[in-house]
């Protein structure tokens, strides 16, 4: 024992050393954890004094932790497979292959694939005539699918529609929607049928009553039927009210619709009447609904009488920006709309001959447009802005 060489822990040997320089070089880095796992596991540990037998501890006496004569065991190194596994865990996961598997589905896939074929499948129907269209033109797959989905950015996005008392539409059987009207161009009827088709817990969709001049304009006359419009009078009404749809109508027509901005949110005539005639025959319930937001879109300053007879038009808006600013000038301000839908007002408990007489009809005529005018400067009060 006195004539051994004692070699220093982690210092491996020339001859050794010399070897492995004659093998091929890897990587830096493997190289080098292979080099120190080698020299660890091949070399003696330093020896120490060896104690005399009388100094030897019995087994119950040996000290548990380092101390003097006693050396703590060194930690072995991982070996250079266990290294590059461990990388390899680090880099693709404990549990994954080092070969890259096939890719995780994503989760919007499946759904992108079931719009795809919905898509294609409405695409041939259309090609080969597989649709239904009621006896008034409306296309309710059509309406479902494009129209709405052409008009939802400007309802949600640009006039930012907030509705309320959506629950006062009732959830089956017909019903009669009285609305204030507004804004130069009708938008505040399409607003009002995407609030009832997006919004009602029942799904239900709104018909609407329609001027003669939306059906004698090219092109606007056929999406106006695909949509579900049709022409405001009696007849249609009663129709639509029978087959329990609901029913939105506007009666202050062109009158509202085309009044000058300083008589904003100021109803005007709701004409004789004649659509609290048509719910007392059937026995539906009226539901005022009221829209604020519409009449800041087109600020209607002026009115050119000369352009709207030559044209045939009630009347021909002249607004800040129409027509000075041309095709850009049609466009209109981004207002704050809010659209709220009153009480419903029954119509059930009356006899079949109330629909016959003027007082009562004038009487349910004037509560109607009470209790939109009512509503209108409630909500004027709670609005913060006409633009947010």
């Amino acid at each position: 024992m006195a004539d051994a060489k004692v070699i220093p822990f982690g210092e491996e040997p020339r001859s050794r050393r010399a070897g492995r320089r004659a093998q091929g070089r890897g990587s830096k880095s493997s190289s080098a954890a292979a080099s120190s796992a080698a020299s660890s596991a091949s070399e003696p540990a330093s020896p120490s004094p060896s104690p005399s037998p009388s100094s030897s501890p019995s087994p119950s006496e040996a000290p548990s932790g380092p101390g003097p004569g006693r050396h703590s065991l060194a930690s072995v190194p991982e070996q250079p497979d266990a290294v590059e596994d461990r990388m390899a865990d680090e880099k693709h996961g404990p549990n994954d292959a080092h070969a890259p598997g096939p890719e995780a589905p994503r989760p919007g896939d499946s759904s992108w694939d079931r719009r795809l074929a919905e898509g294609l499948a409405f695409l041939r129907r259309r090609v080969t005539g597989d649709y239904e269209v009621d006896e008034f033109g409306y296309d309710k797959e059509l309406t479902d699918q494009v129209l709405m989905s052409l008009i939802r950015p400007l309802y949600e996005n640009y006039f930012r529609v907030e509705v309320k008392g959506i629950e006062n539409i009732p959830s089956d059987g017909g019903a009669l929607v009285v609305s204030n009207h507004s804004g130069t161009l009708p938008l505040d009827g399409l607003m009002m049928q995407v609030a009832v088709h997006d919004n009602h817990p029942a799904g239900r969709h709104l018909r609407l009553l329609a001027a003669d001049l939306v059906f004698m304009l090219p092109v606007v006359n056929e999406l106006a039927r695909k949509a579900g419009h049709t022409l405001a009078c009696a007849e249609d009404a009663e129709r639509l009210l029978e087959r329990g749809e609901i029913v939105g109508v506007m009666p202050e027509g062109f009158k509202g619709l085309g009044k000058p901005f300083g008589e904003r949110y100021k109803l005007q005539r709701f004409g004789r009447g004649g659509f609290v005639s048509t719910a007392l025959r059937h026995g539906v319930p009226i539901v005022p609904c009221s829209i604020v937001g519409a009449e800041e879109i087109y600020p209607m300053i002026g009115n050119s009488k000369t352009l709207a007879r030559l044209l045939g038009f009630p009347y021909f808006p002249i607004t800040p920006t129409f027509p000075w600013l041309g095709p850009l000038g049609a466009l209109p301000l981004p207002t704050k709309w809010t659209i709220q839908f009153g009480e419903p007002i029954p119509t059930d408990g009356y006899p079949p001959e109330a629909a016959e007489d003027p007082m009562l009809m004038f009487n349910l005529t004037d509560q109607v447009r009470e209790q939109i005018q009512h509503t209108l400067y409630k909500l004027l009060v709670q609005r913060r802005s006409v633009f947010f």
